[in-house]
């Protein structure tokens, strides 16, 4: 889809200087809406405020550069509306229901947890024109859960995330180059919150494959706040590299016992979705010299202007690997609109939902915020990254991979 690259490219060169002339612009009559779900309360309440305010960022770059065309020819102002799902299926489910059941709504960014994504992926139409079964015909394009696999659920399910496998294999495959007196690895990990636990299982079978000695892992939930016999058993193993995989509440939890408890392994590896400032403000003395791979970070200009336009929008939010998704993916689906005619009417939302979805199924490419995403068969993301490591409060880049 080169429009979409086109686009993207062009918008993203301008957003700084269109932040700076709000009001520029007449605003224009019509209105149409993209609809985004995720968890914006709770212990994880941070990832979908964050996927909201960098949907408003795209959503106000593009009115300021004309809005978007629909498919009679007409402008109209991109709106957003974004619905909490805290974090729980049911509240998932729900959301899912009261979005499909709006005369608007054609297309919806989310959710933020796998543990979420999984079910309502679940009660949509498996397969795509498939009479016999009854499940909701309605495309959804994901910005943050990040377990693997998801988009396999559905023909109507579609993904903007990272592979972890592919990441943190070359992770190992670096430490193993660079670092030979590395020989053991212990690993932690959000045994309750999917993600956490899927990506643990790819972290741990990475570091297996790349010759590190497996001494043992410690469990731990969500909601824990004490991890001091967690971090006993990492500290009896005394393993070289201690892999944390867990959000940023629970492993600066973990890092702030490691450091009670004196454990300080020579290397320490975090889980993606802690590539953020959360975690920096949180633990950002014991979170020093942590390495995690990314697909966002602020090294080209695309990205220094996108995080600007959700610092624009709300101070108080970062951009990071999932909000950089969910501003890409705004993009992606304003060129469709074009390109596919939409319109976003009661009349013609049935059509523009089977538009969506065939349009998202046939995109090979588009354009992220590190370069070119591609895509895969079953609907996943094949994007851009890097290492990150948290040195003096800040995230430093300290490799890029070949890719």
């Amino acid at each position: 889809m080169t429009r979409t690259s086109r686009f993207l490219g062009t918008a993203l060169a301008t957003a700084a200087a269109a932040l700076a002339m709000a009001g520029t612009a007449a605003a224009q009559d019509k209105t149409i809406k993209i609809y985004g779900f995720g968890a914006k309360s709770g212990v994880v309440g941070i990832f979908g405020q964050q996927s909201e305010a960098a949907m408003q960022a795209a959503a106000a770059a593009i009115n300021r550069a004309g809005g978007v065309t629909l498919g009679d020819g007409s402008k109209a102002r991109l709106v957003i509306d974004y619905l909490d799902d805290r974090c729980t299926p049911e509240e998932g489910i729900n959301a899912l229901r009261r979005i499909a059941s709006q005369p608007d709504s054609f297309v919806a960014i989310g959710p933020s947890c796998s543990n979420v994504a999984e079910p309502v992926f679940g009660i949509l139409q498996k397969k795509a024109g498939d009479a016999s079964d009854s499940g909701i015909q309605f495309p959804i394009y994901t910005d943050v859960a990040a377990k693997g696999g998801l988009a396999s659920i559905s023909e109507w399910s579609f993904r903007n995330v990272p592979s972890e496998t592919n990441m943190y294999k070359a992770v190992f495959e670096w430490i193993k180059a660079t670092r030979p007196d590395l020989k053991t690895f212990f690993g932690g990990v959000e045994k309750d919150f999917a993600h956490s636990n899927s990506t643990f299982n790819v972290i741990k079978t990475h570091a297996g494959n790349n010759g590190l000695e497996v001494k043992g892992q410690a469990d731990w939930l969500l909601n824990d706040t004490n991890f001091s016999n967690q971090v006993r058993e990492m500290k009896r193993a005394g393993a070289d590299v201690v892999a944390i995989s867990a959000h940023p509440f629970t492993t600066c939890g973990v890092l702030k016992e490691m450091a009670r408890q004196n454990v300080k392994p020579k290397l320490l590896i975090g889980l993606t979705s802690s590539s953020s400032m959360e975690t920096l403000q949180g633990c950002g003395a014991q979170a020093e010299g942590l390495i995690i791979p990314t697909s966002f970070a602020p090294v080209t200009k695309e990205a220094r202007d996108a995080a600007a336009a959700v610092q624009a929008i709300n101070a108080k939010y970062n951009m990071d690997l999932h909000s950089a998704a969910a501003f890409e993916n705004v993009f992606t689906l304003k060129d469709i609109i074009e390109q596919q005619k939409i319109m976003g009417r009661p009349d013609t939302i049935q059509a523009d939902r089977q538009k969506m979805r065939q349009a998202l199924a046939t995109i090979k490419e588009t354009t992220g915020l590190l370069g070119k995403v591609g895509r895969t068969s079953d609907r996943e993301a094949i994007k851009p990254f890097l290492f990150v490591q948290a040195k003096g409060g800040n995230w430093t880049v300290a490799h890029t991979p070949a890719q």
